[in-house]
């Protein structure tokens, strides 16, 4: 049964109109909040938890269509009754796909109104019970492996987590730095606020301030609506700066500022905005060495490397590769992608080890999941292993045993290509551009080769 005290906001831009459907809804107990135009809405969203919106599709200004879109876009997911005194079924099949939870032609029936309005708030407080019952649930998967590295890094969790200390984890791509991570949020006394992620390599570094603290509306170009950054979501939980060593020198000044103050002010903004935010972070990269070369600041380095974690790669910790795959397979089959009676021989287990994974586990989650698609028969063999991991060891076996074990051209002039990738990699210290300019193709164009066929450092 919907709360009688839920907060409904109408909006309308007739004032009869929403004098009318207020004394309605507060005769049945609710408490109603108004707004004249779209603009009103987000200055009422903004200061008021609101649990459902009548909202009136024809409006000066922003309409309601604009305003239903624009809420989407900015995450916000209570339920909205379109109101019309124009309907058609082609509006009404638009606001739907939009998101709307019904439609209602003006002048409202008033028994149809109640009615959906109490199945708006049902679904409303259905959400929400779903959303608890989640939370409560393990949600991020398990760190697997009984080798000794892995023991030290679950010990050093179950110490770390419950405290605010900041984390540097290190570790080759692949390695699983980020389940590390999510982990110290999920053992942490922040695990019921937001686990916030930021890809520092993705982001372009001109975007990237804007990404993190946030921007008011039309502080730049394109810059229509305020927006709120990455510090600011992860208010009271944790912020997980992934791949901070390709972080601007510019960049890495400002978040500098904002761990000393433990505050943030928006780009195009005067206002400092204080926020509590515990920032765990990750890097590929030597630090020390990009901090020599000047492209790392060392203040920030002893900032966030109060807590230092190491993730081994794969191939210093061979012992967990059994476990691994085992684990691997079965969450495959758990999720109906390969059959359940699949599994690997001793000898196909032991094999799985003898391979360099320079992708680490995420390349063996790769090869895991082929082998349980294409493998002879139930049981996965040394000579499946043999064939169809395509980790980098081939590479310097030249091209014989290429051609003797690959029999369908494609799949000839694939591993080639990657053969071919991986040498010029390694002849340039794996600098993407300067091998990109090398074998003459485009920087976007290797990165796209390298995502095809797997390719990390």
């Amino acid at each position: 049964m919907a709360d009688k005290q839920a907060h409904i906001l109408v909006t309308d831009d007739e004032k009869s109109i929403r004098s009318s459907l207020k004394e309605i809804l507060e005769f049945e107990g609710y408490h109603v909040l108004e707004a004249e135009t779209g603009s009103e809405v987000f200055e009422v969203i903004e200061n008021h938890d609101i649990d459902l919106m009548l909202l009136d599709i024809k409006m000066k200004g922003m309409d309601g269509m604009e305003v239903l879109e624009r809420m989407r876009d900015d995450g916000h997911n209570f339920p909205v009754i379109m109101i019309s005194g124009h309907g058609t079924i082609g509006v009404a099949v638009e606001a739907t796909k939009m998101g709307a939870f019904d439609f209602i032609e003006k002048p409202p029936d008033l028994n149809r109104l109640l009615v959906s309005v109490r199945n708006a708030l049902d679904r409303r407080q259905l959400a929400k019970e779903n959303k608890s019952i989640r939370s409560k649930l393990p949600q991020v998967p398990e760190i697997i492996g009984e080798s000794s590295a892995i023991a030290k890094i679950k010990k050093t969790i179950d110490k770390v987590a419950p405290t605010n200390s900041r984390v540097l984890i290190t570790g080759e791509n692949g390695t699983g730095k980020e389940l590390v991570a999510r982990w110290i949020h999920e053992k942490s006394k922040r695990c019921n606020g937001a686990f916030v992620d930021v890809n520092c390599a993705a982001i372009p570094s001109e975007l990237l301030e804007s990404e993190l603290f946030g921007h008011e509306e039309g502080s730049f170009t394109g810059a229509i609506n305020r927006r709120i950054g990455k510090f600011e979501q992860a208010d009271g939980g944790t912020l997980f700066l992934d791949e901070i060593g390709d972080m601007s020198v510019d960049a890495q000044a400002k978040v500098l500022r904002a761990l000393q103050e433990s505050a943030i002010i928006r780009v195009g903004g005067a206002e400092k905005i204080e926020v509590d935010v515990r920032v765990v972070a990750a890097t590929n990269k030597e630090l020390q060495e990009e901090i020599a070369s000047g492209a790392f600041r060392e203040d920030l380095f002893h900032r966030i490397n109060v807590i230092p974690i190491h993730v081994p790669p794969l191939r210093k910790r061979s012992a967990d590769i059994p476990m691994l795959a085992q684990n691997y397979l079965e969450d495959l089959a758990n999720k109906d992608i390969v059959f359940s009676n699949i599994t690997f021989t001793d000898a196909a287990l032991e094999a799985l080890k003898d391979q360099p994974w320079s992708g680490n586990v995420r390349e063996l989650q790769n090869a895991v999941e082929r082998l349980g698609l294409l493998a002879s028969n139930a049981s996965i063999k040394k000579e499946d292993v043999e064939k169809l991991t395509f980790s980098g060891s081939r590479k310097s076996k030249g091209m014989r045993p290429l051609i003797d074990e690959v029999d369908k051209f494609q799949k000839f002039k694939e591993e080639a290509e990657r053969m071919f990738l991986l040498r010029k990699l390694e002849e340039n210290s794996w600098n993407i551009s300067q091998t990109a300019e090398a074998i003459d193709i485009q920087r976007s164009h290797m990165y796209n080769k390298m995502k095809k066929y797997d390719i990390e450092r």
